[in-house]
């Protein structure tokens, strides 16, 4: 019933508040409700108070509730805002503050079957690139020995593969990694360091190449359709993107907790679309009434992947680009939440 309830949202309006928008985002697919039935043990989810935990924990809990799962689920992060941790117990989710580039505070953290790390640092890389290496290289060094008996699944990003020919469709799991600039070098490193400890110590790890996840607070549709109804130009340069629906990223990612492999398996994760930058922003144009003004033109490269070999395996998003294009120009014509964390998705250089 889930799905039939996912797929109805398309001929629906855009949610009117902030609470409804994450009820929506954290709705569970009947696969996901399925799986969690399996599932025995305890879920550690690491760094859940950046954009996607939140609501990917309060999947997992009403998974575990409407499954009648006996799996235990603890939400990990620093909680440096109070109010995430406190939104996340109002929901039911047990949490525990933890700073995981500190060796006590991991070791505080509690036993699992299962770890789920969301943790990463990409925006504002240049102006601390320690930090960059330490948040994506150290870290996953760090669960690995902590985790060494558990099953492991870690976000990565597409960023790892670099530019692409558009006509390609975008990069497959086996294609040659080409990662420019240091966050894509470090996000590759972070790939590197669980492939070792993987096999160093018999970990089952799944590694998840996701290209934006976008809702309606942030993303790169979001980011243009501002644009768009603000009267600024839209850059062209990266003329052409993948983006997926955050809930549906949140279904997929934790039905991977099933797909972990040793050695470390790596998993693209992302919608079904080569989306035209200049396509999409005429579409909000028409639909606001504006003219969409645009900046330079499109190369003939883009970073793009491929992840519909996956969906048999991790499900196939529900919500549909049109509908993530029609919401984003109604949220923002009814001055819904921004969370002012632009994706900088024009970024050709690798540089963010």
């Amino acid at each position: 019933m889930s799905n039939q309830k996912l797929e109805t949202l398309n001929h629906q309006d855009a949610p009117q508040s902030t609470e409804a928008l994450e009820q929506i985002l954290s709705i569970p697919t009947d696969e996901v409700i399925e799986m969690f039935g399996r599932l025995t043990g305890h879920l550690v989810m690491l760094g859940v108070g950046g954009k996607m935990g939140p609501t990917m924990a309060r999947m997992a809990q009403r998974a575990i509730q409407e499954s009648g799962s006996g799996l235990q689920l603890t939400a990990v992060s620093r909680f440096s805002n109070p109010e995430t941790r406190a939104k996340l117990e109002a929901w039911g989710v047990t949490t525990h503050a933890s700073d995981l580039l500190e060796p006590t505070s991991v070791h505080d953290l509690p036993e699992a079957s299962h770890v789920l790390n969301l943790s990463g640092f990409k925006f504002g890389v240049a102006d601390n690139l320690g930090l960059t290496w330490a948040t994506n290289c150290e870290i996953p060094a760090v669960i690995c020995r902590k985790y060494s008996s558990s099953q492991i699944v870690a976000f990565s990003t597409g960023n790892v593969y670099g530019m692409v020919d558009v006509k390609s469709g975008g990069s497959l799991e086996e294609a040659e990694l080409k990662p420019d600039g240091e966050y894509a070098m470090a996000a590759l490193g972070r790939e590197r360091m669980y492939e070792y400890y993987a096999q160093a110590l018999g970990i089952s790890v799944a590694i998840l190449r996701l290209n934006y996840a976008t809702e309606l607070r942030y993303g790169v549709l979001i980011d243009i359709a501002a644009k768009v109804l603000a009267g600024e130009r839209v850059p062209l340069e990266m003329g052409y993107l993948n983006a997926v629906w955050l809930g549906d990223a949140n279904a997929m990612a934790l039905r991977c907790l099933e797909l972990a492999e040793m050695p470390a398996r790596a998993i693209n994760m992302t919608g079904p679309d080569v989306i035209s930058v200049r396509k999409m922003a005429e579409e909000v144009g028409q639909l606001a009434g504006k003219e969409a003004l645009f900046d330079g033109g499109e190369l003939p490269t883009a970073l793009l992947s491929h992840a519909a070999h996956n969906y048999p395996q991790i499900g196939a998003p529900h919500i549909t680009l049109e509908t993530m294009i029609r919401w984003s120009v109604e949220w923002l014509q009814q001055g819904g939440q921004s969370l002012g964390k632009p994706t900088k998705f024009q970024v050709t250089d690798g540089k963010f």
